[in-house]
């Protein structure tokens, strides 16, 4: 599972260092609340939800220290995945066009389409309404084709 939360924790942070820091804080801090778990519920879900609290109190806390902010996604270093190369350009350029999103859809758009997660599980561990991430999926999908519609036809 550790794979899986470290790609979430990337997605938060937009950063490497920072995702490694934020992933390996929510493992010590589910180690730490072990006991809260409830058996037979799901566990990646639990974890998510704990990175992603940690997250935001470390944005709030950047706010009120110095103003923080996040790195440009220019500045992220992504593994190759080894596909063919027009099959890497294009999921390159879906991805900046991901991380180029709002956090909020960003976040859901990872939690939906790459881990899997069913709108009630997206909606259970980001604790907004379904309605919620339907709509924040449908303005990213929106989003993104108009973006890479607009950069296919070299229009404005």
């Amino acid at each position: 599972m550790f794979p899986r939360l470290w790609r979430y924790c990337l997605v938060l942070t937009r950063n490497r260092d920072s995702a490694n820091d934020l992933a390996q804080a929510a493992c010590e801090r589910a180690l730490e609340k072990a006991d809260r778990f409830e058996t037979g519920t799901h566990l990646d879900r639990w974890i998510f939800r704990i990175a992603q609290r940690i997250w935001l109190n470390e944005l709030r806390s950047q706010a009120v220290r110095r103003g923080g902010g996040l790195v440009s996604v220019n500045d992220i270093d992504l593994p190759d995945t080894k596909a063919d190369t027009e099959t890497n350009i294009y999921a390159s350029q879906v991805l900046k066009e991901v991380y180029l999103l709002p956090e909020a859809q960003r976040v859901t758009v990872l939690l939906v389409y790459v881990e899997g997660f069913s709108y009630k599980d997206a909606a259970e561990v980001l604790d907004i309404p379904i309605g919620t991430v339907m709509s924040r999926l449908a303005a990213a999908r929106g989003r993104i084709a108009q973006r890479m519609d607009k950069e296919k036809t070299g229009t404005e």
